[in-house]
């Protein structure tokens, strides 16, 4: 336990209400410095500790453990004593995503010019939807954004927005592909009228290895779920843009409306990178809306080496990108791109408390007008401060570092004749699997060996599936990952194969 006391001990509530609340608020710099040094001792204490990437704690464990809390007690308690309990209870038994075992998701560490940003976003609590809420928080979010439409290759009529990440970025990118074609094709305004009749002809075309969320965006916006095509991909999990054409005429023949495109940059199995310059034509030729999905790959633009995989992206009408991933943020961070900002008027509104028409008359900058958040954290500074700190050398280095380990462990185990690769990495995700030699165990036995690593604390890897069966993946995300930290993990990974199969066999 760990014995660190404030410089000045916190007053009990009701014996000085405003001493004590002056104090428990960061209105007290005092008071809010004295939080983060105990904070600060309490990761400490847990990282000194924590040798593995998790516990191996089970779910029943932590419920019981957590349970034995009361989540509301009647009397206020000392922040050290509750902090400490956390340390126990909470970071003792998270995931490190720090460290270089746990390779899992794409799951980042987070960058230290961030962590400390964070402090500044959360004690100011900049909100950033009126200007008058986020003064010079407004001002910096809009820098960051032309910066970014400058990095993609939009020009000065381009604008953005910062998200909670790709969920949101590709909602937007599905609701405004909605909104503009319902306006273009038949002068109708979702926004004041609702969807038109015509509404459930309307169909949005991705590859079968697009994320869930171009669907789950396509159920949430009323078009149902009926509304996504899938498109088959090529040898490399890429969107085939010829049986994307055989798609389209399809739906033409079956009097069915394809309004939008909806491409990856960086699939989250495979890291593959759909043909995005080809995309971009087919979309102009059929008159489509194109999004790219370019969560996960969108950090390549920071990369010389690697950058030219995005050529073609800036046909795309909208961009989601991720900065909680290969940017190295804290969660949430993301932003949402769109190549002709007079599309937000699309979904443009007016409240007189919050942001009245007159503040865009004197050009006041209310971003409530690009989003469908309200109240909105400053995510952009960390943004910001990490860009200050590490340059475009230093992401491109990190960047870079993780890509090389990726082809090398891909090596690894293409050499291996115990493991299967499933795919050459186009970034750094690399999917494979254990064989045994049995071949109906192989489903059963890989998704033991993901399970038994988590529960020993030896690595934190994930789980998928191509065509139905089951394969491993591991997504390195972390720079400090090395290739002796792979070896070790894919030597585990057999034993604990070889071990699961004799367990068959007796």
């Amino acid at each position: 336990m760990l014995e660190i006391k404030p410089k000045t001990p916190i007053p009990e509530a009701g014996k000085n209400f405003d001493t004590w609340f002056l104090a428990n608020t960061a209105a007290s710099w005092e008071a809010y410095q004295q939080a983060i040094s105990l904070t600060a001792a309490v990761l400490g204490e847990c990282n000194t500790r924590q040798s593995q990437p998790y516990s191996g704690a089970s779910p029943l464990e932590l419920a019981a453990s957590l349970a034995a809390i009361e989540v509301c007690p009647p009397r206020a308690k000392l922040l050290e004593d509750i902090l400490n309990k956390v340390g126990e209870t909470v970071v003792r038994h998270s995931v490190a995503v720090s460290h270089p075992r746990c390779i899992a998701h794409l799951h980042c560490p987070p960058l230290i010019p961030a962590l400390a940003a964070e402090m500044l976003i959360a004690a100011t609590n900049q909100s950033l939807d009126s200007w008058d809420q986020s003064p010079a928080a407004t001002v910096l979010e809009m820098q960051v954004i032309q910066w970014l439409c400058g990095e993609f290759g939009y020009d000065a009529g381009a604008d953005g927005v910062f998200t909670s990440g790709g969920t949101q970025s590709n909602f937007m990118g599905m609701l405004l592909g909605r909104d503009a074609y319902v306006k273009s094709r038949f002068n109708w305004s979702v926004q004041q009228q609702g969807l038109p009749p015509e509404a459930h002809r309307f169909r949005i075309l991705c590859s079968e290895v697009g994320h869930f969320t171009i669907r789950q965006a396509c159920a949430h916006l009323g078009l149902g779920e009926q509304a996504v095509v899938k498109v088959k991909t090529d040898k490399n999990y890429r969107l085939s843009t010829s049986a994307l054409v055989v798609e389209l005429e399809k739906l033409h023949e079956q009097d069915l409306l394809p309004m939008a495109i909806a491409a990856t940059a960086g699939t989250t199995d495979f890291g593959s990178i759909d043909p995005l310059a080809e995309l971009g034509e087919i979309a102009q030729k059929w008159g489509l809306w194109l999004h790219i999905d370019a969560a996960f790959g969108g950090a390549l633009v920071m990369s010389d080496r690697h950058r030219h995989q995005l050529a073609g992206i800036a046909h795309a009408d909208s961009i989601a990108v991720d900065f909680h991933k290969l940017f190295y943020q804290p969660i949430s961070c993301g932003a949402f791109l769109l190549k002709d900002k007079t599309n937000l008027d699309l979904i443009k509104l007016h409240a007189d408390y919050l942001n009245p028409e007159t503040n865009e008359a004197q050009g006041i900058p209310d971003l409530v007008t690009k989003s469908v958040q309200t109240t909105r954290r400053f995510d952009a500074l960390k943004m910001w401060i990490s860009l200050q700190a590490l340059g475009r050398e230093g992401f491109s280095q990190i960047i870079d570092t993780t890509i090389e380990l990726a082809a090398a462990t891909a090596q690894l185990i293409a050499a291996d004749a115990l493991l299967e690769l499933a795919h050459e990495p186009a970034i750094n995700a690399v999917v494979f699997r254990y064989l045994p030699s049995k071949v109906a165990a192989r489903d059963s036995i890989n998704s033991q060996i993901r399970a038994q690593l988590l529960q020993q604390g030896a690595a934190v890897i994930a789980q998928t599936r191509i065509n139905g069966e089951t394969y491993l993946k591991f997504t390195l995300l972390n720079p400090r990952t090395t290739l002796t930290d792979i070896t070790d993990i894919l030597t585990t990974i057999k034993q604990l194969g070889r071990e699961l199969e004799g367990q068959l066999i007796a």
